[in-house]
């Protein structure tokens, strides 16, 4: 096997955990300029999932980037594809299910009207490098 395999099953490995593949789907969006990326640890008040990434873009085309940024990111650096997207073709809320982590890509308006940082408040934020 070359070195170069070795690495990227190395950082596959590295990637394999729930904060890993949330911090990675926060530096894709990082990577698109998307605002306020906010990583919620929910394994302690909810079953439903065990992170929560919010993210927001300002216009439909830059949430629809954010999205194709994050499903690049996750498949090279983490060998995952989301489950489930919702709302990519009308750019206002986009959802990514990927079982462990879902993901919040919203225009400004929808995050304020729905303000999930709020109905999950007591959720533990995690720090985005």
């Amino acid at each position: 096997m070359s070195d170069r395999a070795t690495r990227i099953t190395v950082d596959k490995q590295k990637n394999s955990t729930s904060q890993d593949l949330a911090l990675a789907i926060a530096q894709g969006a990082d990577d698109r300029k998307g605002g306020d990326i906010i990583v919620m640890k929910l394994t302690e008040v909810s079953y439903l999932t065990d992170y929560f990434v919010t993210v927001t873009g300002f216009s439909r085309v830059q949430v629809r980037a954010i999205c194709q940024a994050i499903q690049q990111k996750t498949e090279l650096e983490c060998d995952r594809s989301p489950l489930r997207i919702e709302g990519q073709m009308e750019g206002m809320w986009v959802l990514m299910d990927y079982g462990d982590v879902i993901v919040h890509i919203m225009l400004p308006e929808e995050r304020e009207f729905y303000n999930l940082e709020a109905f999950w408040g007591h959720a533990q934020r995690i720090h985005v490098p």
